[in-house]
């Protein structure tokens, strides 16, 4: 459970959960639950991941050939589908990386622009 009120959450821009389940992906195959788990955990409970969010994404992935699907056992001994990175995946991963780079720079340019950082 989060430890941080809902204010000090971030609700996630389109397309960035894509990249987030890719880049969770990279590590090895997953379930949905543990999905979820990992961008949590790793972002500190500022994102939050709901299902309803988190499975049409799953399903376009796998659409675009970034990501495949199969049937397993989870942790708890109950089925579960696991979704793993494919080649393309990881390619796409690369292009969506560099992509969230470069919009991170420009919004970080426009919120502390050069010369500003004296005055703070």
């Amino acid at each position: 459970m989060s430890t941080r009120k809902p204010e000090d959450r971030v609700e996630l821009l389109q397309g960035t959960l894509d990249v987030l389940i890719l880049r969770t992906l990279l590590f090895g195959p997953a379930h949905g639950h543990a999905i979820v788990k990992a961008i949590e955990s790793n972002s500190e409970e500022v994102l939050q991941v709901e299902q309803g969010s988190l499975y049409p994404a799953l399903h376009r992935l796998i659409k675009r050939g970034w990501i495949s699907a199969e049937e397993g056992i989870s942790e708890n001994n109950r089925r579960a589908k696991y979704y793993k990175l494919t080649a393309r995946g990881r390619r796409q991963l690369q292009v969506e990386t560099a992509k969230w780079e470069k919009l991170a720079r420009a919004i970080a340019r426009i919120l502390k622009p050069a010369g500003e950082e004296a005055n703070s």
